[in-house]
């Protein structure tokens, strides 16, 4: 049977179903053999003062409903809000593509695929707010 495999570094810490787990002085792999768990690396996470985009602001509801600190019903209706005013912005039909996902995901509860999908649009949106701040 397989199942998701972490390789982590030493010392580097990683949100297994709420629990922070902390690696030791050496690099390890471990094998996550329950089926829907949630995992966070703690090189992943965005702080709250990095949430400070649009697509981050979002990113980091998704992450909140993750590491348990929001419920999903409570964050559902902002995600979709949040999407659907990225969707007037990012036009270009990979974005879109991405917040298709990212939609799809908050309405089937997958909470891990919403924050994938959003983290895919964060290497554009950096690209178009330097192009804005060197005007």
């Amino acid at each position: 049977m397989s199942g998701l495999v972490l390789r982590l570094g030493p010392g580097e810490r990683v949100m297994i179903n709420g629990a922070v787990i902390e690696n030791g002085d050496r690099r390890s792999r471990i094998t996550v053999m329950t089926p829907n768990s949630v995992i966070l690396r703690q090189r992943d996470a965005l702080r709250p003062e990095e949430a400070n985009t649009p697509v981050r602001r979002i990113c980091y509801m998704a992450q909140l409903v993750l590491s348990g600190d929001a419920t999903f019903e409570d964050m559902k209706p902002q995600l979709l809000r949040g999407i659907e005013q990225l969707s007037q912005v990012l036009t270009d039909p990979d974005s879109r593509a991405q917040l298709g996902v990212a939609t799809a995901a908050v309405l089937a509860g997958q909470h891990y695929q919403i924050l994938k999908a959003l983290r895919s649009l964060l290497p554009r949106e950096a690209r178009l707010l330097a192009v804005a701040c060197a005007r």
